[in-house]
């Protein structure tokens, strides 16, 4: 962990599964996507793992259920909403930038394929920049660029 960069776990929540991220300081440290039974016990060892100062969750499917959850798993640590929209796309596209297409999906246009693997993990991402940028934003930037800390 940096110290003065806020850690940030974020959690893009659904039905049957959901995607987790930790960004510290901005940089992917963890991820992964999981039932979401076990997103409670997770949310709790990475907060602990990592230090997490807030957890980040999406707002639409499942959200209330979600922040009950881990509100009650990870009492220590604010849960804030954050507006998913737009964010399944562009998940979809950084998934196929870092896995592209291979053998002769190559041919088909990515615009038109599904990712092979669930990529709720690069929403959370998503989830957790989005976050990061709106307190940047109210808070401003240091010097050298990084968001400055909100506790």
């Amino acid at each position: 962990m940096s110290g003065a960069d806020p850690v940030i776990l974020a959690v893009d929540p659904g039905r049957e599964k959901c995607g987790m991220a930790v960004l510290d300081g901005g940089r992917v440290v963890a991820r992964g996507v999981l039932p979401i039974d076990q997103m409670a016990a997770t949310a709790l060892r990475w907060a602990r793992d990592f230090g997490a100062h807030t957890i980040v969750l999406g707002n639409r499917t499942g959200a209330a259920d979600a922040k009950a959850r881990l509100e009650a798993a990870v009492s220590a640590v604010p849960v804030v909403l954050v507006d998913e929209a737009g964010t399944t796309e562009v998940a979809r596209r950084r998934y196929f930038a870092e896995h592209p297409p291979r053998g002769w999906r190559r041919l088909i246009p990515v615009g038109m394929q599904t990712p092979p693997d669930p990529y709720d993990d690069y929403v959370a991402v998503l989830l957790a920049e989005r976050f990061l940028s709106d307190v940047g934003k109210l808070a401003g930037t240091s010097q050298n660029g990084n968001v400055r800390p909100f506790r």
